[in-house]
């Protein structure tokens, strides 16, 4: 089964995924938790903590832009399927 990232504007993620926020635009990704066993995307979600904190306002921004990070999720979601 292959993993699909999506733009989302629902309130909540479906069960297996979390949302982030990407870009200037801050745009709303839902991704699978399996992305968070990935060694790339901790060192993106490290690189979100020392650049924003953890005081977010519930959310996890992440540093780059939203084509990169289409990049990235499209890589991953190889990698994890």
């Amino acid at each position: 089964m292959r993993k699909k990232v999506e733009v989302d504007k629902s309130s909540r993620a479906p069960k297996g995924h979390f949302v982030v926020y990407v870009g200037t635009e801050m745009t709303r990704f839902v991704i699978p938790t399996s992305f968070l066993n990935n060694p790339i995307f901790q060192q993106l979600l490290d690189k979100a903590a020392e650049e924003y904190g953890f005081n977010n306002q519930n959310r996890i921004l992440l540093p780059c832009d939203e084509f990169t990070f289409q990049s990235l999720t499209k890589y991953l979601a190889k990698q994890c399927s």
